[in-house]
Formats: structure tokens, sequence, C-alpha cells
């Protein structure tokens, strides 16, 4: 009862991340007690099973991994695997609380047993034989037999009553105490361990895991640059992988076997060098071809789409619109004149409608880039020169202000900041004011450059002023 805001949000995050197209698309296990469910389903009740609903991300990281020497999880399965062992477990407390309840029942009716044996003339067993269900449960007997332990059996008979009863059931008075106090500390050790298991799913780096134990990352990652990615861009060739995967029948680890080795093939230092351009650029419709794609009818429409280009999106325009005016002389009856001056606000429409289906059908193209949360190496060093025109010193202060927080928001690393400064337009080449606002900017670079350590993270100055020859001096930026 104490952490039913946790377990409600669990249920919330099952609904949310488990839609039915999802569910669909994951592979059915054909045979077994869970035929008909998907196979990552029962992989994850066998690990609750054997944890006793213990989490902890190395073992299933473990259990993933031994699990795929026999049969490779798809990419989907892995995805599902978070969500799956929510479910289980959410199945498990539903178990657990079940018998919570029943329990209650019989300690309850037990409780209510041992009152009328207590009462005067009440513990007669001719009394107690219709009172008590066939077979005795563990939990009704154990309560009862709690309740009566201190009575004589010479004074009440029912003592003597119970311990006939349970022995014609294979047990004794000790035996049912003693397994009744055994389930309870085995169910308060579950309860617990799921509990605990819910706030070890919410706390886990799954992004980590499913890369750790994905067979089509380990068969990526033999392209030397494919590492050293973002997680974006990882996921954005993965899916690729499954894309291709579900349009030809092919297994996702020899598709991404397929990429890598026309990489390798490819001439070095070239786009085809990389597993990418043939998962998500130019070289797609070739190896489509090889593997006998069949593009979905969702991918298909947006495929044509993008090659009607503009005339398509006009076309698309009017195609609508034509539609709309029709729809709308069917249902006002209205005459061509109406019709005419309504086409303006019908297009208007189209264009709106038009533009959404767009947007939804194609949307953001996500380029491929390099991780570089732990800096930038030397190989890529680089320089990020920020344009100012001086006009005064204290607009100069918040230039370099501003330099200076671009620097400690960076990633780090061989990467060097600087200033590209001119003068505002003027009628000469030197005005006045020019030289104190250069030594202002020389000594608020040298501050930067003792505030921070000077190496490849640090700021430069460089201006550069040049005259244009013409009926007067001018100065441009240079």
């Amino acid at each position: 009862m104490d952490n039913y805001h946790l377990v409600e949000a669990q249920i919330r995050e099952i609904r949310v991340d488990l839609p039915p197209g999802y569910y669909r698309l994951l592979p059915k296990l054909q045979s077994g007690p869970f035929a008909g469910y998907p196979r990552v389903f029962g992989i994850a009740w066998a690990f609750v099973a054997h944890t006793d609903s213990h989490f902890d991300a190395e073992t299933l990281r473990r259990f993933l991994i031994a699990y795929q020497t026999v049969q490779p999880l798809t990419i989907g399965e892995l995805w599902a695997v978070a969500i799956t062992l929510r479910i289980v477990l959410v199945e498990n407390l539903r178990r657990l609380t079940d018998q919570m309840a029943l329990g209650r029942q019989d300690r309850s009716r037990a409780d209510q047993l041992a009152d009328r044996i207590l009462a005067p003339g009440g513990g007669h067993p001719d009394l107690l034989s219709g009172a008590i269900a066939n077979p005795m449960s563990e939990l009704f007997a154990a309560q009862l037999a709690g309740r009566l332990r201190l009575l004589d059996p010479d004074v009440t008979p029912a003592v003597g009553w119970l311990s006939e009863r349970l022995a014609t059931q294979g047990a004794s008075v000790d035996s049912v105490v003693r397994h009744a106090q055994e389930r309870l500390g085995a169910s308060n050790v579950t309860l617990r361990n799921i509990i605990t298991a819910f706030r070890g799913l919410s706390a886990t780096d799954w992004s980590t895991l499913f890369e750790d134990v994905s067979l089509v990352e380990a068969h990526l990652r033999r392209h030397p640059g494919h590492a050293r990615m973002d997680f974006a861009s990882r996921n954005l060739y993965r899916s690729a992988v499954e894309e291709l995967s579900r349009g030809s029948g092919r297994s996702e680890t020899q598709l991404a076997d397929m990429a890598v080795t026309l990489a390798a093939d490819s001439t070095r230092d070239t786009p085809a060098a990389d597993p990418g351009w043939h998962l998500i650029d130019a070289g797609r419709p070739a190896l489509e071809r090889a593997v006998g794609f069949r593009p979905p009818p969702r991918l298909w429409l947006r495929r044509l789409g993008i090659s009607a280009g503009l005339s398509g999106y006009l076309g698309l325009i009017a195609g609508t619109t034509v539609i709309l005016t029709s729809l709308a002389a069917w249902l006002t009856g209205s005459g061509w004149p109406w019709l005419i001056a309504m086409i303006i606000p019908l297009s208007a429409l189209s264009i709106v409608m038009v533009d959404v289906m767009v947007a939804r059908s194609v949307g953001a193209a996500l380029l491929p880039g390099l991780d570089l949360r732990e800096g930038v190496p030397p190989a890529m060093r680089t320089l990020v020169v920020v344009p100012v025109i001086m006009t005064d010193a204290c607009d100069l202060q918040r230039q370099f202000d501003s330099l200076e927080i671009h620097h400690l928001s960076g990633t780090g690393g061989d990467l060097t900041f600087a200033l590209l400064t001119d003068g505002a337009d003027a009628p000469q080449q030197d005005m006045p004011g020019d030289a104190d606002l250069l030594a202002l900017a020389a000594r608020r670079v040298a501050a930067l450059n003792a505030a921070h350590a000077p190496g490849p993270a640090t700021c430069a100055l460089s201006s550069r002023w040049t005259p244009i020859r013409g009926c007067r001096a001018t100065r441009r930026r240079g």
C-alpha cells in the first residue's frame, strides 16, 4: 500500500510503451505454455521466475547473451525486454495480492470459528464438521491452531478434532503452522523484490544494456567508425537493418553483415566505405535489390511523395481542393457562382491539410553524428569562430562573456574558440576609439586564456582591416 503510486506508474508506462502495432510485430511462440504470446514474454517470465522477481542489470545482460547463443533476438524484442519485465512483475504482484486476499479470508473464517469454539458449548466436534471446508487450507488451519494452542484438549475437544482432521490430510498442526510461516516469509521477500525491481527498471540505462546484448550492434561494430558515432546515429543504422529485415525476410544479423562487407569492399575514404551509405543513403537501392526488399505501403507512399517533388505537392493541393469543392456542392446544392467564390477558402484549407499530411508522412531526416561526449579528439581539432562587430566597450564585454559561456558549455577536448572582430562601417579606416577597443579585446583574451588552461580549449583574437580603393576609404570585415 505504501508503493501504490509506483505500481500505477509502471502500469501507465506499460500502456504507453507497448502500443498494439508494436505488439503485433513481436515474434510469437508457436507451442508451450505461452503459445500465442510474444517470445520475449516467455524470456521475461523465465528470468523473473529464476530470480524470484529480483532485478539486476548485469544478471539480465548475461541472461540475454546466454539465450542468444541458441536463438538470436530481434531488435524489436530486445527493446521490448524492459516493458515485458514490467508486465511480468505486475502479473506476479497480482498473483501475490490474490494470495493475500484469500489468506485474509481464510484467517478471518478461522477467527470466526475460533470465537464459536471458545463460546460456551461451542467446541463440540459435531458442530464443527459442517463449518470447515474439505480439504482444510493451511492458512485456515494455522490460524485456528494459533487461537486454540493454549487450550486443554480434555476441556476443549475441538483441539483434538483439529489434529485428527489434519492427520487425514497428511499434515499436522506443527507442519501447517511452519508452512504458513514459510509461505508468508517467501511472499514478503518476493513482494520486496518486485517493488525494488520496479525502481531498478526505472533507473537502468536501457540504451547501454541494449547495445551490450544486441547481435546486430556487435556485427555493425566490426566497422571501426560505427562505435565513434553517437547513440542516435547508431540507432538510425539499426532501424534501417530492422526495416530491411521485415521487408525481405532475411535475418537482421545477415543484413548487418552485408552492410559492413559492402563498406569494407568499397574504396577507402569515400562515402561508400561507411555502412550507413548502404543502409540509409545512396547505396540503399542497390542493397534493397540485392536482398529482395519489398517496402511497406507507408514507406512506398512516402517515397512516391518525395519523388513527385513540387509538382506532386501542387497536384495534391489541387486534387484536395477539387474534392472539397465537389463535396461542398453536393452537401449544399449551391450553384457555380457560390462555388467559385469558395475556391479560395477551400484551397487554403487544402493547403493546411496537405501540409499536415506531408509533415506526418515524410518528417525530418536525422543526419548521422559523432559521439563527442568525451571531448573533441586531436584528429578532429576544431576552431569555433564567432564574428563580431565592435561598436562599444559594453557590447564587446558581452561578446567575450558569451564566448566564455560557449567554452564552459562545450564538450572540451581539442576545441578552440575565437572572436573574429571588425569595426562598424565608417568613412575612414581608423576611427577614434578603435585602439581602445582593440586594447580591451586583447586584455580580455589574455584574461580568458589565464583563467582557462592554455591548450586546445583557448580563446583567440583575430582582426584585419583592409581599405577598399574607391572614391573614399571604407572599412570592411576581413
